[in-house]
């Protein structure tokens, strides 16, 4: 029974961890025009206040996954919220423009660290599949719900005390969340540096993953042209010599085997195109609520809790039963059919539109959101044994990133580039578009759901067992 409850509370940690960093990613978002009036932020400087967060935490997640196989995953989580509680602090006292971007970059980094090894303690920690289907489904939850509430969050620290807080309020919850992970995640004796650092390997990855997402975020002022191709080219130049590196090594920072699962390799492929399609509709809906109905900031986040309520109820009461019931497979295609849905109701979205009927129904379609992610994670994680856990956590959030900053990246130039002039009726029909755009990916992930991935069998089919050790650690953990 302490076995349980110890899994449980590790559980928790881990999703209280990741929460703070997913709502980190979106709080931001709101006080933005806050923070350039305060500290004097140029246009292009205030996106790095996101971006030099995106890139240090989606270029790094793959080595930071490596660093929890080698020296321990309770380790490296625990670095990486301190690193970024610290992180926090900086940016809430940041007296410049610069400061605050260097601190935020750090931010991103210590995300990296605690976000790449939670998957990977989650399948060493859960060793019954229908356990571990459940974990997944709550983590997934975790993701899926600290996004729109970071908005509302956002809004009304900003208002009440000022944007300053968004940062500050990370501290308590820091310094909680570190004396909960060493009090109750187990600690695990990791492999080593003597079981293969590959510094060559982790080189030319960070570089290749942080020019790739750089190349991406940049778009929005460089467009597509040569200056982004030539970024384009450098980014897969370099993971291409990462891959190479990984086929030749003694001992691979990633070794290849781990993408030799079918269902690994597939659900990493559609993460990269489902959410391309699902976090460009966040940036999307939201702008729409903004620009053409007016909403504020506080109201376009509690325009979105709807969504978050959806996503709550379905992957917290239904998705781990009915992915133990049918299958994986048959469910993330379910859940993809309920988004694409929502996706084609936003395509008629008037100028006029009234919350009720025309923003309700898919909001609550969106619930399908939580059928996607833990079958997606479920699959991503299926094929990891306990000494490559991290790295394959590492690798399953990377594509997530790529597939989220690409996505908001490539449709808001799509909307930009379909929008004459600034009417309401005008922007409308440039987000129309982009909706279009956005349904086009969810569609070619269904076909890439039906035909790419092996029919997942429900149940203990579905999840390797762990080490022996593992149940060791647990028993020994208090």
């Amino acid at each position: 029974m302490e076995s349980v409850r110890s899994r449980a509370m590790a559980l928790a940690v881990l999703c209280a961890g990741t929460l703070m960093i997913i709502l980190d990613g979106s709080i931001v978002t709101v006080a933005l025009p806050a923070m350039q009036r305060d500290l004097g932020f140029s246009d292009a400087g205030l996106t790095w206040v996101v971006n030099g967060y995106v890139v240090a935490f989606g270029g790094t997640l793959l080595l930071a996954g490596r660093l929890g196989d080698l020296l321990g995953r309770r380790s490296v989580f625990v670095a990486g919220i301190a690193v970024f509680t610290i992180a926090s602090i900086l940016c809430g006292i940041a007296p410049s423009p610069g400061v605050l971007v260097a601190a935020r970059f750090a931010q991103g980094l210590g995300g990296a660290l605690s976000s790449a090894v939670g998957l990977g303690m989650i399948t060493t920690l859960f060793a019954e599949a229908g356990e571990r289907t459940r974990a997944l489904s709550a983590f997934a939850f975790t993701g899926a719900v600290g996004a729109s509430l970071g908005q509302v969050l956002g809004g009304v620290l900003t208002d009440a005390l000022s944007w300053h807080w968004i940062f500050l309020i990370n501290l308590p919850l820091g310094v909680a969340a570190v004396l909960a992970a060493l009090r109750y995640l187990p600690s695990e004796q990791g492999l080593g540096f003597k079981a293969g650092a590959d510094v060559l390997g982790g080189a030319l990855v960070t570089a290749g993953s942080m020019l790739g997402v750089y190349t991406i975020v940049q778009t929005e002022q460089n467009g597509w042209g040569t200056r982004t191709l030539a970024l384009g080219v450098g980014a897969l130049v370099l993971l291409g010599g990462f891959v190479l590196r990984q086929a030749t090594a003694s001992v691979p920072l990633m070794p290849l085997r781990v993408l030799r699962d079918q269902n690994v390799w597939g659900a990493n492929l559609i993460q990269l195109v489902v959410l391309a399609a699902l976090f460009s509709f966040q940036v999307m809906v939201t702008l729409y609520m903004q620009n053409v109905l007016r909403y504020n900031a506080s109201e376009t986040g509690l325009a979105m809790l709807p969504a978050a309520a959806s996503i709550a109820v379905v992957s917290l009461f239904a998705a781990a039963r009915l992915i133990n019931q049918f299958g994986a497979k048959a469910v993330l295609v379910t859940g993809l059919v309920l988004l694409l849905a929502a996706r084609l109701l936003l395509t008629r979205v008037p100028v006029d539109g009234h919350f009720a009927v025309d923003l309700l129904p898919l909001m609550i379609l969106s619930g399908g959101f939580g059928l996607v992610m833990p079958s997606l994670t479920g699959l991503g994680m299926s094929g990891a044994k306990p000494a490559d856990a991290g790295v394959v956590s590492g690798v399953f959030n990377t594509t997530q990133q790529i597939g989220a900053a690409l996505g908001v990246a490539a449709l808001s130039a799509v909307a930009t580039a379909n929008t004459a002039g600034t009417s309401r009726e005008a922007l409308t029909h440039g987000y129309h578009v982009a909706f279009w755009a956005g349904a086009g990916l969810l569609t070619l992930g269904i076909v890439l759901s039906l035909t790419v991935l092996r029919r997942s069998i429900p149940s203990s089919a579905e999840a390797p067992s762990p080490a022996p050790a593992t149940e060791n650690q647990l028993a020994n953990a208090h």
